[in-house]
């Protein structure tokens, strides 16, 4: 048995868990590498710092995002060493480099980090660091490139699942079918990923599935149905009832219900395709129990056909597939067209028969088919989710805030650019209503917010901008995910994540959530911070002279 059989049985286990063998110590930028081999050369091997890891703008026009890619980090802070072959290539590709050096870097791991970060999954906003990275200077900088690749993706295909859910709403489902369009491999598993954990019902990838127990879907394509002529070509024609196990001609059967529909259509039999019915009927008999057709509007004859024929064998279809066309016309018109044939015949199911609908669909277009009054139960959705077309990144930055406990701030003309400096805490404060009101950071060791006593929360660079909060509920943000080479928290299944963006959307108010104009979040920092970090900028600051 092979060592991938053996994990996939889990009889082996790569540092107790798995991950995408391209994750590794060599997944980074040179000058990580270089200011390594710097810091080591200035004597800096026992330094100590703190980084930040945050955005600084919302996604997609919205104000908000949801946080994804931590266990991913978590994983890699497990697996960090360097191999032999990592360090026989950074010989060769840094040949005057003192080879004391590779001694030292072969020797690192992660067990000297510390990693503070808030829960996956939950939603967040610009300035909050989403995870607080302290420990060696060296081996800190050597992450910053990894963390921000697994944690930028992630948070931009999990958030922009997640508006495609906001827009398309509870009770339709939502498929994730972006593998072929994905930025290759890596990208299409991750999107699979985290579109399910932003919301979306299951997916088309099969991988996806067996890696991360994801529902897989899928039904059939337009080279099926032109791969059939008519259904005299049909070796397999019968099919066995359901209950009683009598075997019928499902073939005959399917032809004659069109002969019968076919002036309930207002067509004539033949101006719906023979090819079409055969591809239809051989699918079903295929999958009698999940039967979903690729129509268009001539179509519909055929799979109401097919859905009667398999009705007198005792199954139930689930529905078609629309796949080009104005799909707010098509599926009104295709229930309509269920209603009708429910009513003629005394089947209540067929009126709520399944319409999905996958044609190039984005979140505009799904805010345009609600206003148009729809009928699809369903939508796949591939390009436009997995490449985040609207915004192909997300920004995270990594930025360094303490060195050997000292606060550091990074000055920049642009006041969006400049860092909060020191190790910070982040509690959300909520109102009596349920909601969130603001997230503060405050100076770690400072006091934490109480409910019900007010705190003064202000914007960390506009003096004018404060206020009062009085917070009927405080919420602290931090768990402490990595210390001494361990994972310190138990970490939930996908599934789990997924239901916590819900709850966590739900603490927003709908203002916020808005497609159009939405209300910006406020977040804050606390009295004590905002004048911790204006001295230290003054101090920074230089002074100019005139002359």
């Amino acid at each position: 048995m092979s060592t991938q059989d053996r994990l996939d049985r889990g009889e082996v286990k790569l540092n107790s868990r798995r991950q995408n063998g391209v994750i590794q110590p060599l997944l980074t930028d040179l000058y990580q590498i270089t200011m390594a081999y710097a810091y080591w050369r200035a004597d800096k091997t026992k330094d100590t710092a703190v980084f930040d890891l945050f955005f600084r703008k919302n996604p997609f026009h919205g104000e908000f995002t949801i946080f994804a890619g931590l266990e991913e980090c978590l994983k890699f802070l497990e697996n960090f060493n360097y191999s032999d072959s990592d360090i026989e290539y950074l010989k060769d590709t840094l040949p005057t480099i003192d080879p004391e050096f590779f001694d030292f870097l072969r020797k690192l791991n992660a067990d000297g980090i510390t990693v503070w970060a808030i829960d996956e999954g939950s939603v967040v906003f610009p300035r909050v660091p989403l995870m607080r990275i302290e420990g060696p200077l060296i081996v800190a900088q050597l992450l910053e490139t990894t963390l921000l690749t697994l944690v930028n993706y992630a948070s931009l295909v999990a958030t922009n699942a997640a508006r495609y859910r906001l827009a398309a709403g509870k009770n339709v489902t939502l498929l994730e079918f972006g593998l072929r369009r994905a930025q290759g491999p890596d990208g299409g598993l991750s999107a699979s990923k985290y579109a399910y954990l932003g919301g979306f019902d299951g997916t088309s990838n099969v991988l996806a599935g067996k890696l991360y127990q994801i529902p897989v879907r899928g039904t059939h394509a337009h080279a099926y149905i032109s791969s059939f002529s008519d259904c005299e070509e049909l070796k397999c024609r019968t099919m066995k009832h359901k209950e009683t196990g009598e075997e019928q001609d499902f073939i005959e059967m399917c032809k004659n219900w069109k002969t019968e529909l076919a002036p309930f259509f207002a067509l004539m039999k033949e101006e719906s395709s023979d090819g079409e019915l055969a591809a239809f009927a051989s699918y079903a008999l295929a999958f009698p129990e999940a039967f979903v057709a690729l129509v268009d509007t001539s179509g519909l004859l055929n799979f109401c056909a097919v859905a009667m024929a398999l009705n007198d064998m005792g199954f139930i279809p689930k529905g078609i597939r629309i796949d080009s066309g104005d799909l707010a016309y098509l599926s009104t018109l295709s229930r309509a067209t269920f209603e009708r044939v429910a009513t003629k015949y005394n089947l209540d199911w067929f009126r709520t028969l399944m319409i999905v609908a996958s044609n190039d669909i984005n979140e505009e277009t799904i805010w345009s088919l609600n206003e148009q009054g729809h009928q699809i139960d369903c939508f796949g959705i591939g390009t436009h989710l997995v490449t985040c077309q609207r915004q192909p990144a997300l920004g995270c930055v990594y930025k360094l805030v303490a060195i050997n406990s000292t606060p550091k701030i990074k000055l920049s003309e642009d006041v969006e650019k400049v860092t909060m400096p020191g190790r910070k805490d982040v509690f959300r404060l909520y109102g009596g209503d349920g909601h969130a009101l603001i997230d503060l950071l405050v100076q770690t060791g400072e006091p934490a917010p109480e409910i019900g006593s007010r705190v003064l929360c202000r914007h960390p660079f506009h003096e004018s901008k404060r206020a009062w909060v009085n917070p009927a509920k405080v919420e602290p943000l931090y768990k402490m995910y990595w210390k001494d080479g361990k994972i310190c928290e138990p970490l939930p299944q996908l599934v789990e994540i997924r239901q916590w963006v819900h709850e966590s959307l739900k603490t927003l108010r709908q203002d916020h959530k808005r497609n159009l104009n939405p209300t910006p979040f406020k977040v804050a920092v606390s009295d004590r911070l905002y004048h911790f970090i204006h001295d230290l900028w003054l101090e920074n600051a230089p002074i100019g002279e005139l002359s």
